[in-house]
């Protein structure tokens, strides 16, 4: 994905000169290294604690930290994310190891999503050709509203989707080219034997381990990603520049480490290329550029769903 600092008339931008850019770009196993262990350390701890008070005391005791796991473990989209620009790591096989295993864990094929997103980025809040808007939900009342915040519909949609390819052998959305629809589908085909074998594993050994420190994590922690998400473009500008196409979202820094700080995320789309560790120097940089400015995701959050009734009833 390259860079892009592309304008409409009248918006003058600030754009990096070469020699920021290319210092700001710089790759770092290090941080990468720091970034992956520090989230998915969290995720075994909290993991652990959750077995253990659930095999002393029973689950109810355990439901606040199956809710705290299930942000951190809905947040390794997050990871598949930075994985899929190649920029976590200097090492390409670094990327790769910690994209297909995040990307299994939150049930989203990772060289599907390359390709999604790479269209995402190609067409950001073009209707007709944004993979996010083509397969957003489009809710027709509050009740959909709710339903879509809490991105359970999205979960199903992609498992949905992943498991059609598996068993059809076909692929037919516009964002994956002929060239890797095989590639696709036996992605998909290797996700759901892994899925099944995991079931099989635990019903042998009559096990509900995966069931409550993953699989219910992962589903209630779709109510906090989904909100984060619909921030990051909703009620945007629909132009081709990252300056007024995207929302950049001010936040503590707790919820920047779990997004690896990607509420900077104008600054994630004009300039692609710079990885997640060096986003808030070029926020520093560009900060008086940035047209959606969200203050706090409970306050983006009431101005998304806002928008998106107002959407609704023009409609």
């Amino acid at each position: 994905m390259t860079d892009a600092t592309v304008s409409e008339p009248g918006h003058r931008l600030k754009p990096l000169t070469t020699a920021m850019l290319r210092e700001l770009s710089v790759r770092s196993n290090l941080r990468g290294a720091a970034q992956s262990i520090s989230h998915y350390g969290m995720i075994v701890l909290v993991g652990a604690l959750i077995w253990m008070v659930t095999s002393r005391y029973g689950i109810l005791w355990a439901l606040p930290l199956v809710a705290a796991q299930g942000y951190l473990v809905a947040f390794l989209f997050m990871a598949v994310h930075e994985t899929a620009h190649k920029t976590a790591f200097r090492s390409r096989g670094l990327n790769l190891a910690v994209g297909y295993l995040s990307a299994f864990i939150i049930g989203l094929p990772y060289e599907y999503y390359c390709l999604f997103h790479w269209d995402h980025h190609r067409y950001t809040q073009d209707p007709d050709k944004d993979p996010e808007l083509i397969v957003g939900v489009k809710p027709r009342s509050d009740t959909q509203l709710a339903i879509a915040y809490s991105g359970l519909l999205q979960v199903a949609g992609r498992l949905r989707l992943m498991l059609g390819h598996a068993v059809t052998g076909k692929v037919v959305v516009p964002w994956i080219p002929e060239t890797k629809r095989a590639t696709i589908v036996a992605e998909a085909r290797a996700y759901v034997a892994l899925y099944a074998l995991l079931l099989g594993l635990s019903l042998w050994f009559s096990s509900a381990l995966l069931l409550w420190i993953w699989i219910v994590p992962l589903v209630i922690g779709q109510f906090f990603l989904r909100p984060y998400l619909y921030a990051e473009h909703t009620g945007c500008d629909r132009t081709r520049s990252a300056f007024q196409n995207t929302r950049t979202t001010y936040t503590g820094g707790v919820v920047k480490w779990i997004a690896w700080n990607m509420p900077y995320h104008v600054e994630h789309h004009a300039y692609p290329s710079i990885p997640f560790h060096a986003l808030p120097k070029l926020n520093a940089i560009v900060d008086d550029e940035i047209v959606h400015r969200g203050r706090g995701y409970i306050q983006t959050t009431r101005e998304t769903w806002g928008w998106f009734r107002r959407y609704r009833q023009s409609i």
